[in-house]
């Protein structure tokens, strides 16, 4: 396993390909422990310093975790979602994918609306709203802490309807006849909270992924406002960005975001 020394290939980007190809095909598997430093050093027949680079490099992209007065882990691996490219929930993206997610319903209720969550349902304040709070699980790990927020006039049975095991939107299409059509989402970085960390099993602190998500019916009325806390060490959005043809005579050009559809926008959040 030693590095080419011929090769003009840095050392230290060989070890990298070296141990990126032994995590993929299994050799060290998810959580578990990597050799120590001397141990590497020996195996590749480099130097600390080519080792610990190759190791650095390797938890900048989230494939290892350095853990001190303990040693180096294989991470688990990242779950994909494509939030801000399909308008699916959780549970129906998770399965697409080939997952069985579980869903535990911590709170499930009818309450007044606050003054934000009736601005982004366009209720009235203090009108009900049904208030469901679930903590969401991928091969027994918790991923996602999430609060929706819905209006209790749309689908008064869905407060008593079991959601550990279905899609909140196939279930509002079977059982209420709305159909989700667009949907606004923003996303942002955030730190764990006492209780975010709590829930799903991470350190208070730990970096976390806010999302914030309108869905909309045909008619443009607001059906669903929720508020979701991601893993940070266990998520991965991914996007699929298209190029706008402009039939200007200047020739093709990229839309600016305020000339497209409600969709993705990256805008920086004030402080």
């Amino acid at each position: 396993m030693a590095v080419d020394r011929h090769n003009p290939i840095p050392f230290y980007l060989q070890v990298i390909d070296a141990l990126r190809a032994q995590i993929r095909e299994g050799v060290f598997p998810a959580a578990s422990q990597l050799p120590g430093e001397h141990e590497l050093c020996a195996m590749f027949n480099v130097s600390r310093t080519v080792i610990r680079q190759a190791l650095n490099e390797l938890g900048r992209e989230g494939l290892i975790l350095r853990e001190k007065c303990r040693g180096t882990f294989v991470a688990q691996p990242k779950i994909k979602e494509k939030f801000f490219q399909k308008l699916t929930g959780f549970y129906q993206d998770m399965v697409d994918q080939g997952y069985q997610p579980v869903t535990q319903v911590l709170k499930q209720r009818v309450a007044p609306a606050s003054t934000q969550i009736a601005e982004k349902l366009r209720i009235a304040p203090q009108a009900p709203v049904i208030e469901i709070e679930r903590l969401r699980f991928i091969d027994g790990d918790p991923m996602v802490y999430v609060t929706s927020y819905l209006p209790y006039a749309r689908c008064p049975d869905l407060v008593n309807t079991d959601l550990s095991n279905q899609s909140l939107y196939e279930y509002l299409e079977r059982a209420c006849g709305i159909f989700i059509t667009r949907g606004t989402r923003s996303i942002e970085a955030a730190l764990a909270s006492a209780r975010d960390a709590q829930l799903l099993g991470i350190k208070k602190g730990a970096p976390v992924i806010q999302l914030d998500s309108v869905s909309y019916e045909a008619k443009g009325s607001p059906v669903e406002y929720y508020h979701a806390i991601h893993r940070g060490d266990r998520s991965r959005f991914e996007v699929e960005l298209v190029r706008i043809r402009d039939e200007s005579p200047e020739g093709i050009t990229l839309k600016s975001p305020e000339s497209l559809p409600p969709g993705n926008t990256l805008t920086p959040r004030k402080r």
